[in-house]
């Protein structure tokens, strides 16, 4: 004869519920996952197919022919593909909790501006030509700018509000720049056209070296500042109250910001949506915890660069549309669905 066991035995065996933490954890795992298959989908498909057999090849072995130089093409692509995704999530994700501004994106503070514009007066005024030649001229407008938007916006006195306006204006004065010189002079009109559209096809690994240190540089200063970003994201006053150093953590975030979005517009153009929208869609699944939402905007931001790049290499074949073209198109519709859903989630 059965007998039950009491219901305190019974909550004594019984196995706990997974924890908020270990779900989290989880699904960092499972995205790094999916990470590794985008990226070897990046480097099998192409606009010129390859049979898997050619691509295993020009992965393992060097021996010269047309596959092999495709697929280390590839593969240089990837590679940016990774950093650069990566990031423009961190920026945008660390320009978020800074403004306290779930839209914000890199462009907000003009960064993107500014090393559009650096880019334009090397080609225009010193015949920059080379993606290595203005790669610097790109980082350095970046970053330019982003200690302009720290000074016009108080800099150990600044707020968001005012980091977001001082941003807009440098922003619309810059672009106005761009267009008049490109208006006025054809050869960078023709020079710019490709770089401003934002694309990952002119991948080298010259350029992934320039680039790298900085990226790598960023990323950990991004990811240090995940428990003081928590803090000021909640408002000054409780800030203040739970020991955070509001002007440091601020200069601190702008700079991070700064070399992540100045290196990655340098290397590959301005992309748009992915610092703005991958952010804002990990934060409906972690909540509001930046030591949960960095790592993941890392990991997914890829997800989202290097696959609008296999598409646009796809719809198009032989040619292939710029990354910068597909994550626009893409970005739009899904960025409305997402503040639709959470503005009904909210009534």
């Amino acid at each position: 004869m059965l007998v039950d066991s009491p219901p305190e035995q019974r909550a004594e065996t019984a196995p706990a519920p997974p924890t908020r933490r270990a779900i989290r954890a989880f699904g960092l795992l499972v995205s790094v996952g999916v990470l590794l298959l985008v990226a070897l989908a990046s480097v099998a498909i192409g606009a010129k197919a390859l049979p898997l057999d050619q691509v295993w090849h020009g992965l393992f072995h060097d021996s010269g022919t047309y596959a092999d130089v495709v697929v280390g093409d590839r593969i240089s692509r990837t590679v940016l593909g990774l950093l650069a995704g990566a990031a423009l999530g961190l920026s945008g994700a660390v320009l978020q909790a800074l403004t306290r501004n779930p839209l914000a994106d890199p462009g907000l503070l003009g960064i993107n501006a500014g090393a559009s514009a650096a880019v334009v007066t090397a080609i225009t005024y010193f015949g920059v030509t080379s993606l290595s030649g203005y790669v610097w001229f790109a980082f350095l407008g970046a970053a330019a700018v982003g200690a302009l938007v720290w000074f016009l916006g108080g800099s150990r006195g600044a707020t968001p509000v005012r980091l977001a306006l001082a941003g807009t204006a440098i922003s619309a004065a810059l672009y106005g720049y761009l267009q008049a010189v490109m208006i006025m002079d054809d050869a960078a009109l023709g020079k710019m056209r490709f770089w401003t559209v934002g694309s990952l096809a002119s991948a080298t690994d010259s350029t992934i070296e320039q680039v790298a240190p900085f990226l790598a540089v960023g990323t950990l200063l991004a990811l240090a500042l995940a428990r003081p970003l928590n803090a000021v994201a909640m408002g000054d006053d409780t800030a203040r109250a739970l020991g955070a150093n509001l002007n440091r953590t601020r200069a601190l975030s702008m700079a991070a910001a700064t070399v992540l979005c100045g290196a990655a517009t340098a290397a590959c153009g301005p992309i748009v949506f992915v610092g703005l929208m991958v952010p804002h869609a990990v934060r409906s699944f972690t909540g509001p915890d930046l030591r949960w939402i960095l790592p993941y905007a890392t990991v997914l931001s890829p997800v989202l660069l290097l696959g609008a790049d296999v598409l646009g290499r796809m719809v198009a074949r032989p040619a292939e549309l710029q990354v910068g073209i597909v994550t626009a198109v893409l970005g739009g519709p899904v960025f409305i669905f997402l503040v639709r859903r959470r503005r009904t989630a909210q009534l």
